[in-house]
């Protein structure tokens, strides 16, 4: 079968590296991808959110399977375009994702259906929002409605913080139209950990947890990024915590979803703070976690085709998802100056000749005269392969020590929580 692939991260690399593996797919495509991607897909040069475009692609191509990475296109609705055109896709419809387009639509599904969170207010004036954070004390958590590529969120310390991060989002528009709402919420103690899951409207199938390292330094310190770094499994969260996640969390919102007649399709990502009163939800993301997809892929035994099309079939419960045995741990190599502004166009080497148990998924990355560049903020993803997590961290910083651009910086903690 012929298979496309839509995003241009790191995320999508480890999707179509799996793909890839499948005894079943005989060609995959990627748009617009990027140029690691290019060494296993052909890539199209058509955006994420040009669905008429993509579907015509596809028409043309005869192509059987589309699987959607980044949330931009679920929610410029390519799931309800392709589906409107009779073609097979593997994502939520648009009403679905929004999960993911709306914090404040989520919090209120969350809400109505005793799906525990944080407690939390919506502000669409500043006065007023200003007015909560005095009430309320620091620490608080301030977050942009709408998209803004996992950036959007102040964990803010002091007042002064707090106040600075409303007015950053909602009048300098730090993250456009995205924060002409906020949620602020209370400030939850504990681990954080990412949970995804296989929906098909009705059946739920959990993947391996995995926990994000989003501040940029060790030790959690610095603005939050899209994410430097990610390990899968995580030891503290066994078969019993999975369970309690599934039964109190994810079936209710799936329910939750198919009662409001927007059934959810596709991969929902929660992301968990693991408190003292037990899991709560710090957000839902409507598909494949970035990186947390590139530690969770790896792992599944499965063949990702097949659970696509349960998936669109409606057939997941006929599914029976297997998982190796093993740990992944995955370094995010990022350029000067992230999360902030950063120069692109540095010559990357070092790729050539890594260990069997070392795979590199490119984020942004380009290739000029035969020479990998960098091309954004995140560059290249690490990934570690072991028996334990202690191997697959220690084979994925061997990794790293091979491969050199200027500038070029990462943390050196990740999987250290689960180590200690």
């Amino acid at each position: 079968m012929k298979v496309l692939v839509i995003g241009s991260g790191g995320r999508e690399h480890a999707m179509v590296w799996k793909l890839a593996q499948s005894p079943r797919v005989e060609k995959i495509y990627c748009a617009p991808g990027n140029a690691g991607i290019a060494q296993i897909a052909e890539c199209v040069a058509i955006s994420v959110d040009a669905v008429e475009q993509l579907a015509d692609f596809v028409e043309r191509e005869q192509i059987d399977l589309t699987v959607v990475g980044p949330e931009a296109a679920l929610l410029a609705g390519v799931v309800d375009f392709f589906e409107e055109r009779g073609l097979r896709i593997f994502g939520p419809r648009r009403e679905a994702a929004l999960l993911e387009g709306s914090k404040a639509y989520a919090k209120a599904v969350m809400m109505a259906n005793k799906v525990p969170t944080a407690e939390y207010q919506t502000f669409t004036k500043v006065e007023e929002a200003l007015r909560y954070i005095r009430e309320k004390g620091a620490p608080i958590v301030v977050k942009a409605d709408g998209l803004a590529a996992g950036k959007g969120v102040v964990v803010a310390q002091t007042l002064t913080e707090a106040e600075a991060a409303v007015r950053s989002i909602m009048q300098d528009k730090s993250f456009g139209e995205a924060g002409s709402q906020v949620v602020i919420e209370e400030f939850l103690q504990g681990e954080e950990a990412t949970v995804l899951a296989f929906v098909d409207g009705k059946t739920v199938k959990l993947m391996v947890p995995s926990q994000d390292h989003k501040q940029v330094f060790d030790g959690d310190k610095g603005p939050n990024t899209g994410g430097m770094g990610t390990y899968a499994p995580v030891p503290k969260v066994g078969a019993e915590l999975l369970r309690q996640v599934e039964e109190t969390i994810v079936q209710p919102i799936v329910r939750a979803m198919a009662a409001k007649g927007t059934p959810y399709k596709g991969v929902l990502y929660t992301g968990l703070m693991l408190t003292g009163q037990g899991p709560k939800v710090i957000e839902f993301n409507a598909r494949f976690g970035d990186p947390e997809t590139q530690v969770v892929l790896p792992l599944l035994e499965t063949d990702l085709v097949d659970a696509a099309e349960a998936v669109i079939d409606g057939k997941l419960a006929s599914i029976d998802l297997k998982w190796k045995n093993g740990a992944a741990v995955c370094v995010v190599l990022a350029a000067k100056g992230y999360p902030g502004p950063y120069p692109k166009g540095d010559r990357i080497e070092g790729l050539d000749g890594l260990p069997d148990n070392v795979a590199v998924f490119h984020a942004g990355t380009e290739k000029k005269e035969g020479q990998f560049q960098t091309n954004g903020g995140r560059v290249l993803n690490v990934v570690g392969f072991g028996a334990d997590l202690r191997q697959a961290k220690e084979a994925a910083y061997r990794g790293v020590e091979q491969i050199r651009f200027d500038g070029m910086h990462y943390r050196t903690d990740i999987s250290d929580k689960a180590l200690q």
